[in-house]
């Protein structure tokens, strides 16, 4: 998924949904698959490397440089978007600056739920093969190494199907790709230009504006969040085979001293695919008549209206899986 990815609305997509059975099939070398995807998941944060990759999303792309050091267990990242608006993000451990130039902006936060590429994966995939068929075919070469294929293959209609391209070598994902129930894709991140190891010069890590955000006293937005335990008065009704709750979390964005805007943000997910709900009260310059549903890409975002609050779901899943989570969502007891 784009770091900096927008959500767009629009028209409802039918998507044909079959169950999942409880006697699953296993496809050939799916061991040795889940074992390539473990270590995948390990190297984008033990490994130390550069480089740039594009986002593809329909006709739109984006070009990113990125710089990430780990080291004694601790990592550190440089993001730079080279298209467009400019816009970099410095990440220390949990700590996340976003810079935005031409908006005079920094955003703090000092917490993420975010996998920017190519740290995808998450650490457990444990029942990752409960949703998906895993299969490991030959690859081709990407930025200058020797890579293979690891595809998913959804079991039913929840979920888009996914591909990595893996360095033989070491581990590091190269490019990946979501793809429909035709094999079309729908979204590919793919790095054009890689260097493994630790980067050259002292100064890769330092932001390119950083300096400048200082000295012209640049607007700076906290970002803070405190984890919600209670998701009282919310429910949500109509779940998804294998979604988990990820995270909840209770969000406060400072505009200026003294003046916050709260929203709830859930996160959903199978372990590869994401969902992701946003909960705020609706404003006094809010158009009721904003609500729908569209799909672009791999994204599919709903926006609805409920008791007075907006709500915002967007995810990597087909259109009619975010359309019926949705629906689901409500206040107790009406």
């Amino acid at each position: 998924m784009s770091t900096f990815r927008l959500a767009c609305l629009g028209a409802v997509a039918c998507l044909v949904v079959f169950p999942v059975h409880a006697q699953q099939s296993v496809a050939p070398g799916q061991p040795e698959a889940l074992q390539w995807l473990q270590r995948v998941a390990g190297a984008a944060h033990t490994l130390s490397y550069s480089g740039t990759y594009v986002f593809r999303n329909g006709t739109q792309s984006e070009t990113t440089r990125i710089v990430h050091v780990a080291s004694s267990g601790n990592q550190s990242e440089r993001l730079e978007v080279l298209d467009g608006s400019p816009r970099e993000v410095i990440r220390h451990n949990d700590e996340v600056k976003c810079y935005l130039p031409e908006s005079r902006l920094v955003i703090v936060e000092q917490r993420s739920t975010r996998r920017a590429f190519p740290a995808l994966l998450p650490a457990s995939l444990a029942s990752l093969s409960d949703h998906y068929l895993l299969r490991k075919a030959g690859g081709r070469r990407i930025a200058g190494f020797d890579s293979h294929v690891i595809r998913l293959e959804p079991r039913d209609g929840w979920r888009y199907g996914h591909q990595f391209w893996v360095d033989n070598a070491s581990g590091l994902l190269l490019k990946a790709e979501v793809v429909n129930e035709r094999g079309e894709s729908l979204e590919s991140m793919a790095f054009t230009e890689l260097r493994i190891g630790e980067p050259a010069g002292s100064d890769t890590l330092k932001s390119g504006v950083g300096a400048i955000a200082q000295k012209e006293a640049w607007q700076v937005r906290q970002a803070r969040t405190q984890e919600l335990r209670d998701d009282a008065p919310w429910v949500f009704r109509a779940e998804l085979p294998g979604f988990r709750r990820q995270a909840a979390m209770r969000r406060n964005v400072v505009q200026e001293p003294g003046d916050a805007q709260e929203m709830l943000h859930w996160v959903f997910t199978d372990g590869i695919a994401a969902l992701s709900v946003f909960i705020s009260p609706q404003g006094r310059e809010a158009d009721p008549s904003e609500t729908g549903i569209q799909s672009y890409g791999a994204l599919s975002v709903v926006k609805r209206v409920v008791d007075g609050h907006k709500l915002v779901v967007m995810g990597d899943v087909p259109p009619a899986a975010v359309k019926h989570f949705a629906e689901g969502i409500g206040v107790r007891g009406k």
